[in-house]
This record gives structure tokens, C-alpha cells and sequence, in this order.
């Protein structure tokens, strides 16, 4: 009794077709098939095996593999795949690793919805926080120079008089904070002068 074994393949090669006596073992396949396909590549560079499941062992009858009301088997002859020596997964992981350490939080070259970049708008809010506290900051900038001058004061009311012979010293509270003031007010014109223009520039 024979058994008719169909082989599916791959470009250039066509459906194959082999008939083969019922006792015929799986792994004689190939031989008696390049006998009748000479033209076919060397048995290393190709494999056989089932359209669906694992390859059967080598010692398998090929009427092992049909049922009992057919004598037909259909396979695949398929190029052989070259394995190499693995770890390709711990090296995309390494991988993924050197590039998750490179990863930046800086997106200040960024731009919002707007087209404007998020570095401007920071400098922006930067800005208007400073604006916002400078009455915090010229009050305590008085305070600080009132507490310096109360302590010159009390330190030359308990100095020697000898020592401070022959010597001036005057102390205007109100000129020096009259000076303190027109300082400040230079520089608020110029951080509202910058403001304005940073506000033009978006």
C-alpha cells in the first residue's frame, strides 16, 4: 500500500508531490523526494514538517500520520532557519536601558499651542513672581538698613569719646533712605521696562 505525500514549498519551487510505500519513515522523506526532484537544495538547508503540531521523530511510520480512511499527508518544505547563539533579548534590554538613562526633562526648546516656546512663557512667570514680591522685598531691605544703623548708633553711643576725637560722624536716617528709595525705583523701571519688552517680544 502506498501513501500520496503533498509538499507545499516557497518560490521558485511549485506544490510537490511524492507517492511513497505506507512503511516509508519520515526522516527518508527528503531523500526519496530530491530522487525524484534533483533540482531541489541540499537536505541541510531544508526542513519538513507539518502544516500544523510538531515534527514528528524521524522514526515515525508515515502511515502513522493519515487516518485510516485516507492515504493522503500534506507538508511543508520550508527553508531551514539559521539559530545563532542567543542573548538577543538581554541585549535590547541593555539597550533599552543606556536609553532610558539618556532621557531629559528639559522641554524648554518645546512650543505650547500657541507657537510659543515654554522657555519664554517660564521667563515670563519668572518675571511677574519678582514683580509680584518686590513690596515684600523693599520692606525687608528697609528694615535691614534701619537695623544696621541702630546698631552703628548704639555701637558709637558706648565708644570711647577719646577715640572718636577729631572725627565726623554723621548719620541722616532720612537722606539715606531717601537715597535707598531712588534706588529701588531705578531698578523697578528697569525690570518693568524688561518686562514690556519681553511681553512685545511674544
Amino acid at each position: 500500500m502506498s501513501t500520496t505525500v503533498l509538499f507545499s514549498t516557497f518560490a521558485p519551487f511549485p506544490t510537490l508531490s511524492l507517492s511513497v510505500p505506507s512503511e516509508t519513515r519520515f526522516e527518508d522523506l527528503y531523500e526519496l523526494l530530491c530522487d525524484r526532484y534533483p533540482d531541489l537544495p541540499a537536505c541541510d538547508d531544508l526542513t519538513i514538517s507539518p502544516h500544523a503540531g510538531s515534527i514528528p521523530p524521524a522514526k515515525t511510520i508515515i502511515s502513522a500520520l493519515h487516518g485510516p480512511t485516507s492515504n493522503l499527508i500534506t507538508l511543508r518544505l520550508m527553508p531551514r532557519l539559521r539559530g545563532g547563539k542567543g542573548g538577543f533579548g538581554s541585549q535590547l534590554r541593555a539597550a533599552g536601558g543606556r536609553m532610558s538613562s539618556q532621557k531629559t526633562s528639559n522641554n524648554d526648546s518645546c512650543r505650547d499651542l500657541s507657537g510659543r516656546r515654554l522657555s519664554t512663557i517660564k521667563t515670563a512667570k519668572k518675571l511677574a513672581e519678582y514683580q509680584a514680591n518686590e513690596p515684600l522685598r523693599k520692606k525687608a531691605e528697609a528694615e535691614a538698613r534701619i537695623a544696621k544703623l541702630e546698631a552703628l548708633e548704639k555701637k558709637i553711643k558706648h565708644a570711647d569719646p577719646e577715640s572718636l576725637a577729631g572725627t565726623k560722624h554723621r548719620f541722616d536716617d532720612s537722606e539715606y533712605l531717601e537715597e535707598s528709595r531712588e534706588i529701588v525705583d531705578s531698578v523697578k523701571t528697569a525690570v518693568t521696562a524688561g518686562r514690556d519688552n519681553l511681553r512685545f517680544m511674544l
